[in-house]
């Protein structure tokens, strides 16, 4: 009997030793995960976007923008994604700003081709075309809803970005305030927004945020009511999760050339 309950004790032991052993290496192993996510990504991210940017920098000052071409004559057929960007040079602006006229914008697949800037929270991050995780957003780069404008034209430019890991570009943006700048620089032009508002907290699905007149469905009290120039940065909220969507509004200001 003594040495049946030595046995049984010794093997409870065993037991015991090897549960703590694999609670140790579980939570070893969630560590690793949680420093992959929140420092790895978003410094894999951060450099890749940030040798992007330098890229662009470099072909668009070693090539000079393409020469300005007249607008194209009016036509109901021709899709809002082929106009020139900025209109006629030197048309005054309905923000007050002056357009100038520009090359086309005709980006293709994950293609970045312009670096958005906002001073406020410190950003300088590409622009891609699309808004795919593997493609665009988890290289640490902004993503451009392809049915949305693009920067210049009337309509709304809009852009999603992570708010965290994988350079988290957007993290702050529920920082920026009415009148703090966005800017955003193409091979030719740069165009300067101004944000105007905030919508705290929406649906994932409230695709009227990023609609060509940007407002709310969900919170209709949220957005504007007439065409403009417009800018819609979207991001998850709360922090950590992807429940919600966080969103700021900005209007064109002036459109300048590089």
């Amino acid at each position: 009997m003594v040495q049946g309950g030595r046995a049984r004790r010794a093997w409870a032991a065993r037991g015991l030793w090897a549960g703590a052993e694999l609670a140790v290496t579980f939570g070893l192993l969630v560590l690793l995960l949680v420093a992959h996510q929140l420092w790895w990504t978003n410094r894999e991210a951060r450099a890749e976007a940030g040798r992007t940017v330098h890229s662009l920098e470099r072909e668009w000052g070693a090539s000079p923008a393409a020469p300005a071409s007249p607008p194209p004559a009016p036509s109901s057929s021709a899709p809002d994604e082929e106009v020139v960007v900025g209109g006629d040079p030197g048309a005054p602006h309905p923000s007050g700003g002056k357009t100038v006229s520009g090359a086309k914008i005709t980006p293709h697949g994950d293609q970045a081709y312009a670096v958005i800037r906002i001073p406020r929270i410190g950003v300088t991050a590409p622009i891609a075309q699309g808004i795919s995780k593997a493609g665009v957003l988890d290289k640490g780069y902004v993503g451009h809803y392809v049915q949305s404008a693009q920067p210049g034209q009337t309509g709304n430019f809009a852009l999603a970005g992570h708010r965290n890991t994988h350079g988290e570009p957007f993290r702050y943006i529920n920082k920026l305030r009415a009148g703090d700048l966005v800017m955003v620089e193409t091979r030719d032009t740069v165009f300067t927004y101004v944000v105007d508002s905030t919508l705290p907290q929406t649906s994932a699905r409230d695709s009227g945020t990023i609609a060509a007149v940007p407002r709310s469905g969900v919170k209709p009290s949220y957005g504007y009511s007439a065409p403009g120039h417009y800018i819609t940065l979207t991001t998850c909220t709360p922090e950590f999760t992807s429940t919600y969507r966080l969103v700021v509004w900005g209007k064109l200001q002036e459109s300048r050339p590089r």
